[in-house]
């Protein structure tokens, strides 16, 4: 049987490709550690979705490992030989970063790379794919000139009509530490690829979501913004007016391209990977869609403080990816996900 090796399996994406990949028969190897709990605190918990996945998952075995751990890295990786692996676990916030610089570092970056060489020492044969993120080009899209709109900021330029593409630049530019350390483990991810012809991939993803997100305040966007209406509670935005737009992409839709990449894997390629900007919105525009679903009204309070090296505007250009697989697509729509978040988070509390 085939054997698929997921870190962060119990996170958003790596729950959902657990999921999927078990639903096209592979027997499922997630390696977590619940350290989002540590980084995050109680509301960062993800045991819940570790419990799920062994309940609903019959070839789904959980390995209790942190990446930063070498040597047992290398000999599970050994032990268990797969087939594929998909690297989703990190530490994923940008602001958390600055307060614990050695514990982002290793877990981004040198984590990243105990994956590589583990799966190197296996077979060089091994797809490894990345879930990178869109901060490795820091600040530097809002560089790009942007107009106003009453509810949102756009991009004014003809060039970038489309969205980000991964030749932008990414260097000369501020990252936050997350994002510097993420860069780190991108750039690695690509050299071993070029390096050793090994199929890899970075997935630079926008705004990933869905409905097994556990967001808290620091990370999880969406899923944090939907959350404090349902229980209505404060949501804090921080500067530009509230008009800072994110393309959004559902769970589903990144685990299905981790699919068609692992069916035709390519070595040491970079892939911008999020809702392109049919499903883009501002938090303003956020609040008014998860008010007409769950008719409450959004109680907020404004900090004119944007967070540091925060995006003004960030939405992916899928030119690239859809021109290498064609036969992907987005399947989920922006309001398909808010209700699937909705429904999601009202289970969980019991409502």
């Amino acid at each position: 049987m085939k054997k698929i090796i997921v870190t962060g399996s119990s996170g958003l994406i790596g729950s959902e490709v657990c999921v999927h990949f078990s639903r096209l028969g592979y027997d499922v190897h997630g390696i977590d550690n619940n350290q989002r709990a540590i980084f995050f605190g109680p509301q960062g918990d993800t045991r819940w979705n570790q419990y799920r996945l062994q309940k609903e998952i019959p070839n789904f075995t959980h390995h209790e490992y942190d990446i930063r751990d070498r040597s047992g890295i290398i000999n599970l990786l050994k032990e268990i030989s797969p087939s594929v692996l998909v690297h989703t676990a990190a530490q994923p916030s940008h602001d958390r970063a600055a307060s614990i610089p050695f514990d982002d570092f290793d877990t981004n970056a040198v984590g990243t790379l105990n994956l590589l060489e583990a799966v190197r020492r296996c077979s060089t044969a091994i797809p490894f794919i990345h879930m990178s993120t869109n901060k490795v080009y820091g600040d530097a899209p809002n560089s790009i000139k942007m107009k106003e709109s009453p509810s949102r900021w756009e991009y004014d330029d003809v060039e970038y009509r489309d969205g980000i593409p991964e030749t932008f630049t990414i260097d000369q530019s501020k990252h936050s530490l997350f994002g510097a350390s993420k860069v780190a483990a991108d750039v690695m991810v690509q050299e071993y690829g070029r390096y050793f012809d090994m199929p890899t991939c970075c997935l630079r993803g926008g705004c990933l979501t869905g409905p097994n997100h556990t967001g808290v305040e620091l990370h999880g966007f969406l899923s944090y913004l939907i959350k404090c209406n349902l229980e209505e509670k404060e949501y804090t935005i921080f500067g530009y007016k509230g008009k800072q737009v994110r393309d959004n992409i559902h769970s589903y839709d990144v685990a299905k391209f981790i699919e068609v990449f692992v069916e035709n894997p390519r070595a040491g390629e970079v892939y911008n990977l999020g809702g392109g900007v049919e499903n883009s919105c501002s938090i303003i525009e956020a609040f008014d869609r998860i008010s007409s679903i769950s008719g409450k009204q959004m109680k907020f309070r404004y900090d004119d403080q944007n967070r540091s090296g925060d995006h003004i505007c960030y939405y992916s250009d899928l030119r690239k990816i859809k021109s290498h697989y064609p036969n992907w697509r987005i399947t989920k729509s922006l309001q398909d996900t808010f209700e699937e978040i909705c429904k999601s988070w009202s289970i969980r509390d019991g409502k």
